[in-house]
Formats: structure tokens, C-alpha cells, sequence
């Protein structure tokens, strides 16, 4: 019998022994490997804390005890155990379980996260919860290295060091390797400096020093010194230390009984407590320890050779690597930005070629944004490549730092629409409605991967803030005749009509492409638009529409309240249109995980829904 069988609740990990957790771990990591080869997800961080997880439940219990898991793409073994195993293979599908922590979905998801940096806030407001009602249950948070390196994680340490409250921050490193002497020398002072023996006696002795007239504080301060000296000497955590935490670690975050241990040591000490644990990312399947960042985030693949079974065609992220290059070659002044997705956002040829002008700032995208503007202040030419979900972090920084002073930097909004599989944190959805509102902002979005190569051409060559919205993978099988040069707020015809006419924007193009043709062919005179630039509107185009149309559509792969659809009901509101206007887009409510291609089709945002829309909206 294997020992995941054995596993039916949390509470049952409390009854295996050492070796058992070791000889379950084994199994834990052959099922995710097969089972995510299958699904694809975030395999790499996942392999990297089995073992962490393990003993989380060994020691804690999260019926009562809260865990904040920060990005959350590594519950998978939290999930497994919490009463998910049946439906595992369910993961990241259409109405299966989601790859993120999800509180609808289990009583042990304590908290929804997706975006990084978040989990010491939440877990502290949880804490300071539980001391207002009198309660008496653990709260932990586990977050990445790279996660630290968001602002949002030292504003939370800054208040939880200073709080005072009972709170576990456990710090999962996965970037460093573990020197088992410099570990072991860390756990011994960690545990020497955490007993209760020596926090009674160390506080015993200030009480003792601090009566003794005239000199007592005076030697109190002096022995401070000399102790206070004697820590930043031998202990690596004096950062966190000076924030108001006791520091544990660094400690092998594969070695289940040293977790265990320091975890239970853990739960006895006053105050905020960080435990540095050191993993292995992708540990246990050979491909995702060599290229763990190949793994982080990965589609179906084959398990013997780690390589990819999805038909790689090309895509948005590859075409804007390539313009991007070309661009800086011809201009020195032309820099790139990312907080820490070089290789999502297609900028790992740039970074090759041009180290100097390429910054990862890691997981900062309020700093990235305020960064590029001073960029522009002093003469470059700055490209902010990100995703849409994740620009949503700097909207007062765009507002604030970048628009306001009407500064030429780049937005490469890449990821706009739904994403798929990740579901509600990621999906793109919001971008339209939070852009177009600011001043000085142009805002457009390609139809294919030839006119984002003629987008990307035109926006190198201005001196405005731009952002260009553009999506995840590549484009369907449309080819177009048409491909207008590309003039600032001027559309495109793509076919011609006057009792309806659709206005599409991005890939939302392709898709009333193939529902208009179907119109016509059913007699219906109708038109299509390439509304390629959302920001300006062309009022001239409008004009022409509001004058000739008895039906106008718009179609966006954007939320319905403030996206181009809103600015065009304003625009016929104000100019007195008589006809009937019908926006299609998404409802008023976070789209879930699936593939794009059922979200389309449950959205009517495939040519099929559109076709159908239509069809019901006109007499």
C-alpha cells in the first residue's frame, strides 16, 4: 500500500514516523511529476517544498492554525492533503481545482493569493484578528526569496517587527545552496539563542544589572553592545533581527525532522519569529533542477526528456523580443525593464545582447514603473514589459510618475485578456478600464503578429506615454488583406457594411472576423472595424458609424464596465446616436481557470458567440 493512500485528512500525516514522511515524499514528487506533465502548472516551486509542507501539517494544525501560502502557485502538496488527492488530476482545468490557494474551495485555503509579496500583510491582519477576539491558534506565512523582493513583504516586516505580535514568517530560499556546517552552526545558535532557558535568564539578568545604582544601565548598555556585536558577526539573519524578529536558521528545508523540530520551537517563542529554510527548486526530476525557471511554470511534457509537448508556434512575447532588439540596436538610448519575468516577457535575447541596458528589478512593479520614469527623465527610452495582471500593482505609478510629467516610457502590456489556466488572480482583464482613464496615455492593441510588428515599429518612434496591450500565445488561423499604416488614433476597415457594424479591438479582431463573414453570408450588411487604438478614440471613423449604422457592436476581451466599450457609449451618449449599441465582453465578475479557448466559449467571445449576439440583437 502506498503511503499517499494513507493519507484521507490532514491529521493523518501527525501519525507517520520520520522515515515514513521521507519514504511519502518520494511519492508526492512522482505524482506531481506525472500528473502536472499531463495538466502543466508551476512544477518547479512545487518539488522544491515537499518536504516544508510535510511538516507544516506534522506540527500544526490548519483546522484552527492559519498558513498564508504567498503567490500560492506551491500548495500542491497542501492541496493533496487537504482532501483534494481525488480530484488532483482535475488541476487548472475547466471547473477542476485550481492552482492557487482558494478559500470556496477548501476550508484549509486560508487566503486567496496569486500575486507575490502578500502573505506577511494578510497573515499579520489575521494575527492581530485573533488577538482582538482572544484566540490562541498559530498564524504562518510562507514566502519566497523572490517574493521578499516586492516593497509590499518589508512594509509588512516593518509592522510585524514592530508589533510585537505572535506571527511564523517562514522564508522558503530556494536560490541558495546549504552549506551543512554554516546550517548547522545556525540551527545550534538559533536554538541556544530561542530556548526559554536563555530568554529567562538574559531577561533575569537585565533585571538584576538594571538595579544596581549608578552603573546599572550603563553596564546593561555596554553588555547590549558587546552581545549586539558578537550577532552580526556569527548570525546571517541580522536584517530580520533588527526588524523585531527572532531569527531561526538557515535550515535544510528538505530534512523533515530539523523542520519539525524548529518549527515546534517555533510555536514557544514570543513575538514574530522568521524561519530561513533553504529548498531546492524542481528537487527530485533532474530537468527541473538544471533549468528550474524552464519549470516554474510549464505546459504538458514529455517526463523521460523535460521537453515540451505543445506545438510551439510563434507568439506575441516572442514577436515583441525580437522588435525590441532590432530597436535598441539602431538606439542606444532604448533600455528594458521587467520585475523578474525575463523569459515570459520574451526579453531574454535583449538581456544577452544588451546586459547594460537591462534591468530586473525582481518582483517590484511599483519601482519598475517610477524607475522607468526617471529613465525618461534623463533622456532614454524605457520599455516596461509586464503583464497585465501585474501592471494592475503600479497603477499610481503610472498615474503619478509616468503620465503626469507626459514621460516616453513603453508599456508592453503583455498577457491582456484571459490567460487560461492560472485563473482569476492572472487573468488580463482589467487593463483597458485602468488605462484609458489617464491623461496622456495612448493605449492600443494589435489585431495579429504582423500589425504588433508595425504597432511596436510606430511606438519605438514616439515620445508619449504608450501602452500596448497585447496577448497570451499566438493568433488564430486568419489572415487578413488589410494592413493600414499605423497613424496615432486612426482605424482600420476591415470590411465594409452599413446596417451593422462591429468595433473590435485586439485579438478580438480575428474572432468578428470570422462571425462577420458568417454574417454575410447570411445577407446581413455588416462592417468591421480594427479599433486598434482604444486611446485616442477616431471620432472621425465614429462619425462615419453613427451616421450610416442602425446597429453598432463592440467586442473586447476586457472587462464590461470602463473598457473601450464604455468610451464608445460615451462618445454616441454625447454625440446623440439613435441606433441600438450592444458591448461584448466580459460581465462583471472574476473569470475563472480554464483554457482560453472554453473561456472564450462560456463568455460569448469566440466568432461563434459573437455570430450568436448579433444575430439576437438585430431585427
Amino acid at each position: 500500500m502506498k503511503y499517499m493512500d494513507m493519507i484521507n485528512t490532514p491529521e493523518d500525516i501527525k501519525n507517520f514516523s520520520f522515515k515514513e514522511l521521507n519514504k511519502l515524499s518520494k511519492e508526492l514528487r512522482d505524482y506531481l511529476i506525472d500528473v502536472v506533465s499531463k495538466t502543466g502548472g508551476h512544477l518547479a516551486s512545487n518539488l522544491g517544498v515537499i518536504e516544508l509542507t510535510l511538516a507544516l501539517f506534522y506540527v500544526f494544525n490548519f483546522k484552527k492554525d492559519k498558513i498564508v501560502w504567498d503567490v500560492g502557485h506551491q500548495t500542491y502538496v497542501h492541496k493533496i492533503i487537504t482532501g483534494r488527492k481525488e480530484r488532483f488530476h482535475t488541476l487548472r482545468k475547466y471547473e477542476g481545482i485550481s492552482g492557487f490557494p482558494k478559500p470556496t474551495e477548501s476550508e484549509f485555503d486560508h487566503f486567496v493569493t496569486g500575486h507575490s509579496s502578500t502573505s506577511i500583510s494578510a497573515a499579520l491582519g489575521m494575527a492581530r484578528a485573533r488577538d482582538l477576539k482572544g484566540e490562541k491558534h498559530n498564524v504562518i506565512a510562507v514566502i519566497g526569496d523572490g517574493a521578499l523582493t516586492g516593497g509590499m513583504a518589508f512594509e509588512a516586516l516593518n509592522d510585524a517587527g514592530n508589533s510585537k505580535t505572535n506571527l511564523i514568517v517562514i522564508l522558503n530560499d530556494n536560490e541558495m545552496s546549504i552549506s551543512q556546517n554554516v546550517g548547522s552552526l545556525a540551527c545550534y545558535l538559533s536554538k541556544i539563542r530561542t530556548a526559554p532557558a536563555y530568554i529567562n535568564l538574559r531577561d533575569e539578568l537585565e533585571s538584576i544589572i538594571k538595579r544596581i545604582p549608578a552603573v546599572g544601565d550603563n553596564l546593561f548598555k555596554s553588555a547590549e553592545k558587546v552581545k549586539d556585536g558578537l550577532k552580526h558577526l556569527v548570525i546571517h539573519g541580522m536584517l530580520f533581527e533588527d526588524l523585531g524578529f527572532k531569527y531561526l536558521g538557515p535550515i535544510d528545508g528538505h530534512n523533515i525532522e530539523v523542520l519539525v523540530e524548529v518549527l515546534n520551537r517555533a510555536k514557544t517563542i514570543k513575538g514574530p519569529v522568521l524561519i530561513h529554510v533553504v529548498t531546492k527548486k524542481g528537487r527530485g526530476y533532474t530537468h527541473a533542477e538544471e533549468k528550474p525557471d524552464v519549470f516554474h511554470g510549464v505546459g504538458p511534457f514529455e517526463i523521460e526528456t523535460g521537453e515540451n509537448i505543445t506545438v510551439k508556434k510563434m507568439t506575441y512575447s516572442n514577436v515583441f523580443g525580437e522588435e525590441i532588439v532590432k530597436y535598441a540596436e539602431k538606439d542606444n538610448r532604448v533600455v528594458a525593464i521587467t520585475a523578474a519575468m525575463p523569459d515570459g516577457t520574451g526579453l531574454t535575447e535583449f538581456s544577452n545582447r544588451f546586459p547594460n541596458r537591462f534591468f530586473d528589478v525582481g518582483i517590484a512593479e511599483q519601482h519598475a514603473a517610477t524607475m522607468a520614469a526617471g529613465l525618461a527623465k534623463e533622456g532614454f527610452k524605457p520599455v516596461f514589459a509586464v503583464y497585465s495582471t501585474f501592471l494592475q500593482r503600479a497603477f499610481d505609478q503610472v498615474i503619478h510618475d509616468i503620465c503626469i510629467q507626459n514621460l516616453p516610457v513603453l508599456l508592453a502590456v503583455d498577457r491582456a485578456g484571459v490567460v487560461g489556466e492560472d485563473g482569476e488572480t492572472h487573468q488580463g482583464v482589467f487593463d483597458l478600464s485602468y488605462l484609458r482613464i489617464i491623461p496622456n496615455l495612448t493605449v492600443l492593441s494589435p489585431k495579429d503578429l504582423r500589425e504588433f510588428r508595425m504597432m511596436l515599429q510606430w511606438c519605438f518612434k514616439q515620445n508619449m506615454p504608450i501602452a500596448i496591450r497585447y496577448p497570451r500565445g499566438g493568433d488564430t488561423n486568419i489572415i487578413f488583406d488589410n494592413y493600414d499604416d499605423i497613424y496615432l488614433g486612426k482605424w482600420e476597415t476591415l470590411l465594409l457594411g452599413k446596417e451593422v457594424t462591429i468595433l473590435a479591438v485586439g485579438k478580438m479582431v480575428q474572432h468578428s472576423y470570422k462571425a462577420a463573414i458568417k454574417l454575410k453570408d447570411k445577407g446581413i450588411d455588416v462592417g468591421l472595424i480594427n479599433c486598434r487604438f482604444i486611446k485616442p478614440l477616431d471620432e472621425d471613423k465614429l462619425n462615419e458609424v453613427i451616421n450610416k449604422s442602425k446597429y453598432i457592436f463592440t467586442v473586447e476581451d476586457n472587462v464590461l464596465y470602463g473598457g473601450f466599450g464604455s468610451s464608445i457609449n460615451e462618445y454616441l451618449l454625447k454625440n446623440g446616436y439613435k441606433g441600438k449599441v450592444v458591448n461584448i465582453a466580459y460581465p462583471d465578475e472574476f473569470i475563472p481557470h480554464g483554457s482560453v479557448e472554453i473561456l472564450y466559449k462560456k463568455y460569448g467571445l469566440d466568432s461563434e458567440g459573437i455570430y450568436n449576439t448579433i444575430i439576437k440583437n438585430i431585427d
